[in-house]
């Protein structure tokens, strides 16, 4: 008797793959990381988006920004929030006409038990500085800023010393009130990436403001209001990376160009924007272009980050200003008259 055919073994199917949850990009991550700045910011700071989206665009550019406003519309207020907001060192001075440049650069102070001079660094020496009511304190001590602005280094005795990385100077000024003022210099407003305009509350936020009041809000206390870090040097660090990917074309490059010298030829101006101007047009639509999740930059990044790069790049002539130009209108002006590449 024959022994009993074995039957075929069962084909051997191999295990499928464990399925991997996608990992976010690096630059994903920190757009989230960002976009949440807005939502902290907002447990202090009722509306102002447009100020708030300027200081995110800075801080990806790695520039600095001037808030102009009336008194009490919650500037200075808007700046500690973004600080609450960053895990990043901050300093706040107060600039006034007896301020002096070693109080805010640092200075050489003697040592008696070494009888040696050391360094001791100011409040430039941080992440993030609000310079309060910078147009307060005299020219001598406002150009202490300069080298730290554009050079992001102090030079104290003729040593230079490098600035923490990142460095952002967010600095406040009051466009009414004239008397013990200094006007800055155009050479230390070009300094400035944006010019963020803070205008007054619309009725509803007006209220919505009154109502925190009631409520218990306490603006020297943003820790009980809710106000948490959500963004830190690393998410900045990956957004920038992200952000000088940025796609520009030789159309758009083109059209930035035009712009800018398109204000040099307005008669209502008697200084337009310089190529400084121009490569920093082109640096915020880029941040914002990356912002709003495209890897390029369309004509209408231009045109959103035209008016707080370019503002405070130009100088009216007298005779305009007398007849109510404005830096705004010339810009809104020019935009609409530059033509937009396809």
């Amino acid at each position: 008797m024959s022994a009993p055919t074995p039957e075929p073994a069962e084909p051997t199917v191999p295990a499928a793959a464990p399925v991997r949850p996608a990992v976010p990009e690096p630059s994903d991550s920190a757009r989230a990381s960002l976009e949440a700045l807005r939502s902290e910011i907002a447990k202090a700071v009722v509306g102002q988006d447009a100020a708030v989206t300027g200081l995110v665009v800075a801080l990806l550019c790695r520039g600095h920004v001037l808030l102009e406003g009336v008194p009490g519309v919650a500037k200075t207020l808007l700046v500690r929030a973004l600080a609450a907001s960053l895990e990043l060192d901050t300093k706040r001075v107060q600039f006034t006409p007896d301020l002096m440049p070693s109080d805010v650069t640092g200075s050489l102070v003697y040592d008696a038990r070494t009888a040696e001079f050391s360094f001791q660094p100011g409040p430039v020496f941080t992440n993030l500085l609000i310079a309060d009511e910078i147009n307060r304190t005299p020219p001598k001590t406002q150009s202490s800023l300069l080298e730290a602005m554009e050079e992001r280094q102090v030079s104290v005795d003729g040593t230079p010393r490098a600035l923490p990385e990142p460095f952002l100077v967010a600095a406040t000024q009051n466009p009414v009130e004239y008397e013990g003022t200094y006007p800055l210099p155009e050479a230390q407003l070009d300094r400035f990436l944006l010019k963020l305009t803070v205008p007054l509350p619309s009725r509803q936020d007006e209220i919505d403001v009154l109502t925190r009041h009631a409520d218990g809000f306490d603006p020297r206390d943003l820790k009980a209001a809710g106000v948490r870090p959500v963004a830190g040097s690393a998410d900045l660090e990956a957004a920038r990376e992200a952000v000088a990917k940025t796609t520009v074309s030789p159309e758009i490059a083109g059209y930035v160009v035009d712009i800018c010298r398109a204000t040099r030829d307005s008669p209502s101006l008697s200084l337009g924007v310089s190529p400084r101007g121009a490569t920093a047009l082109l640096s915020t639509a880029r941040a914002w272009a990356w912002l709003t999740g495209r890897d390029y930059v369309i004509p209408d990044d231009v045109k959103a980050l035209a008016l707080p790069t370019l503002r405070h790049r130009i100088h009216l002539r007298p005779e305009a200003e007398m007849e109510g130009v404005t830096p705004d209108s010339v810009i809104a002006s020019v935009l609409a008259h530059v033509p937009v590449p396809r």
